[in-house]
C-alpha cells in the first residue's frame, strides 16, 4: 500500500472513530450534549485534531442523521420487489413501523431530536439524498396507482406520500414516547391506517 492510499485509509478510519463516538454521545444525552470537546474526550484526542476532519459539530450531527436515514432507506428497499403499488405501499408502511420500533435509538436520533439536523438531510433538494429517496419511494407508488387509474382522488402524489409518512410516523413516535398508549399493538394500528387510507383513496376492485 502506497503512502497516499495509507493516508486515505487512516483518514477514513479516524472519521469513523469520531462518528462512532458522536453517535454514542447523542444516543446517551441527545444532540444538545454533542460537542467537539466531548467527542475528543471520548476518543482521547485533542479537539483540534477533530477539526482537521470535520468543520464543525453540526457537520458531525448532520452526518449522523444522514446515516440514520440511510439505515431506514435500506430497511424499506426490499419492498421495491413488490409489483403491485398498493401492496408495495402496505409493505413500506409495515417496514417503516418495524424499523422505528426495532431501532428506537436511531429513530429518535433522526426524527425526535434537534429538528434542524433532520431537516438538513430530509429537506435536501438533491434527489439522491437518503431522505429524498425514501420519500420518492412512496411518491412513485402513488404515481403508479394514478397511472393505473386506481385512485379516487386528484391529490398530488407527493402530498399523498406525506400523509402516509405522517401516519406511520405517528404510530412509531407514540409507541416510543408513550409505550402504554395507545393500547392497540403497533401492527394492528398499521393495518387500520392502511385500511382507512386505501378505502378512501383507491377505487374498488
Amino acid at each position: 500500500m502506497g503512502a497516499v492510499e495509507r493516508r486515505a485509509r487512516e483518514r477514513t478510519e479516524f472519521r469513523e472513530l469520531v462518528l462512532t463516538a458522536a453517535r454514542k454521545i447523542v444516543l446517551r444525552q441527545g444532540f444538545e450534549a454533542l460537542s467537539m470537546r466531548k467527542i475528543a474526550d471520548e476518543i482521547e484526542y485533542a479537539p483540534g485534531t477533530i477539526y482537521l476532519y470535520f468543520k464543525s459539530r453540526d457537520e458531525i450531527a448532520q452526518e449522523l442523521c444522514r446515516r440514520g436515514f440511510e439505515d431506514l432507506l435500506a430497511s424499506l428497499a426490499p419492498a421495491a420487489a413488490i409489483r403491485d403499488p398498493a401492496k408495495r405501499l402496505t409493505d413500506i408502511g409495515e417496514r417503516y413501523v418495524r424499523f422505528g420500533l426495532e431501532h428506537p435509538e436511531t429513530y429518535r436520533m433522526i426524527f425526535m431530536e434537534d429538528p434542524k439536523f433532520a431537516d438538513s438531510v430530509f429537506g435536501e433538494k438533491e434527489p439522491e439524498s437518503p431522505g429524498a429517496r425514501a420519500l420518492q419511494f412512496l411518491v412513485e407508488a402513488f404515481d403508479e396507482l394514478r397511472a393505473q387509474k386506481r385512485l379516487r382522488v386528484r391529490t398530488a402524489s407527493p402530498k399523498l406520500a406525506d400523509a402516509l409518512w405522517v401516519a406511520v410516523h405517528g404510530i412509531v413516535s407514540l409507541k416510543l414516547t408513550c409505550p402504554g398508549y395507545p393500547a392497540t399493538p403497533a401492527d394492528e394500528l398499521t393495518a387500520i391506517v392502511r385500511s382507512a387510507l386505501f378505502d378512501g383513496l383507491l377505487k374498488p376492485g
